[in-house]
């Protein structure tokens, strides 16, 4: 590693650091949700309310110098109450464009599925494509330009399920989970007085992180990496619990996750490990299960850890 990406590793380590001070016990979704900045991915969080969801990506933002920009999630949101909308200048004669709260470097959408399709799509153009269609006019995104969307598991009335088109465009879908008893009275015990957060310095400026973005891109990939992420890919198009495998945007996407994920732990080369570990992560949300696994119980995760755990592993000698 250069002394410069040895700085950078420095930084990396102090927005941990941050996430540590306000957040309790959730190291590895810190790392996955880094993770996926990094790789310029986007974060499905699906967890009840209360799980320290939007308080992660406050965190993130404040550490990161970043814009921050809230999205509460509505049916009777509007796709301009998200990419903008053009207003009448009686001075200049003239409409103005006045952009919506996507226009943020990192954006909560919370509760993404209680919104209709037409308004979900707004959103999910700007994930895939870094750019905003409003009046016939194309519109780039800011950057960096960071994505984490919630959704509650718990209740269906009156939602709307993103559709698997829309799922494949998070680079991961992540659950927070329930503290410990131990990492819930430290948490009663950091907010008896004040918040961590409202102390809480930036530690990156914008420039640092779309340096460590390209510098993460350059991760070494061996060919018998590789191919282990193509393996477990068409591994899924052929289980017989799945109905609908991972499409081809899931490998390039394991790809990126890997990537960066290396790079975070100090390494210019991803590791089958690397691919190994993430591979719940960034693909689970890919498939649909066949209605007899369902029914058995199975889980989408569960089905991946069993294809991760029967598929082959390169080794040190499968390398030249």
């Amino acid at each position: 590693m250069s002394e410069i990406s040895a700085v950078n590793h420095k930084k990396i380590d102090k927005v941990f650091e941050n996430i540590h001070k306000v957040m309790v016990g959730k190291e590895e979704i810190a790392v996955l949700s880094m993770t996926a900045l990094l790789a310029k991915g986007h974060v499905l969080l699906e967890d009840v309310p209360g799980m320290g969801k939007t308080m992660l990506v406050r965190t993130l933002a404040k550490s990161l110098d970043c814009d921050f920009k809230r999205i509460q999630f509505t049916p009777d949101l509007l796709p301009s109450d998200v990419t903008g909308v053009s207003i009448y200048n009686p001075k200049t004669l003239e409409f103005e464009f006045r952009k919506g709260p996507i226009f943020g470097n990192i954006v909560l959408a919370d509760e993404i599925n209680r919104t209709s399709p037409k308004t979900q799509s707004a959103l999910l153009e700007g994930m895939e494509e870094n750019s905003i269609t409003a009046d016939g006019t194309t519109l780039q995104l800011e950057q960096p330009f960071f994505v984490m969307a919630t959704q509650n598991p718990i209740e269906y009335e009156g939602t709307y399920p993103l559709p698997e088109a829309q799922l494949d465009r998070f680079l991961m879908k992540l659950n927070m989970g329930y503290p410990t008893m131990a990492e819930e009275m430290e948490m009663l015990e950091r907010i008896a007085t004040h918040h961590p957060i409202e102390s809480l310095q930036a530690v990156m400026t914008q420039t640092e992180l779309l340096a460590l973005q390209e510098e993460a891109e350059s991760v070494y990939v061996d060919r018998n990496v590789s191919q282990y992420i193509i393996q477990l890919v068409r591994s899924t198009r052929e289980h017989p619990a799945i109905f609908l495998g991972v499409s081809p945007r899931g490998a390039i996407s394991l790809m990126k996750a890997a990537k960066a994920f290396a790079f975070i732990h100090g390494r210019d080369y991803v590791l089958p490990d690397d691919v190994k570990y993430l591979a719940p992560f960034v693909l689970s949300h890919r498939i649909i299960l066949q209605a007899e696994a369902r029914y058995d119980g199975k889980s989408n995760q569960q089905v991946i850890k069993d294809i991760v755990q029967n598929a082959y592993i390169p080794t040190r000698k499968d390398f030249g």
